[in-house]
């Protein structure tokens, strides 16, 4: 299935997909928009240009597990994009997302103005990442409950 992830942000918002095996997840671009209605149009139409079939919106929960402001924003978000597309929308807790991309782009030493261009991207790929793990984790588990289920 192809899923794509997005990482709202109030000025960039990073995209990133994945295979139809989802076993690949690659940036695919950033909007840069300041109007959140905009935004969501914006991604709808990516939605269809990559014939996408499920997308993951990042969910910023605090560290605590408490929902903040930006967390509701996101949430908004996946709800409004609903119903511009027709395909699932979910939410994923995206914690540490950002530092993890601050990271990951301080060891390939990238810096500055090329920083601030792939950051969200990147981030978009990681939570792709993070939700194709479990995806893939889940499936594991059922096959095995299954298999177990099949030998008693």
């Amino acid at each position: 299935m192809k899923i794509m992830a997005v990482d709202y942000g109030d000025t960039r918002t990073g995209l990133a997909a994945c295979d139809r095996t989802e076993f690949l997840a690659s940036p695919i671009g950033v909007i840069e928009e300041r109007n959140f209605y905009f935004t969501i149009q914006k991604v709808a139409n990516a939605v269809k240009e990559y014939g996408i079939q499920m997308v993951v919106v990042g969910y910023p929960v605090n560290m605590n597990g408490t929902v903040g402001p930006r967390a509701e924003k996101c949430a908004q978000f996946a709800e409004l994009l609903k119903t511009k597309v027709d395909v699932p929308v979910e939410l994923w807790d995206e914690r540490a997302t950002t530092l993890e991309a601050q990271n990951y782009l301080s060891e390939t030493g990238t810096y500055g103005k090329k920083r601030k261009e792939v950051i969200d991207e990147v981030a978009a790929t990681i939570i792709l990442e993070s939700y194709m793990t479990y995806r893939h984790n889940m499936q594991a588990a059922a096959k095995k409950a299954e298999e177990e289920k099949n030998q008693e």
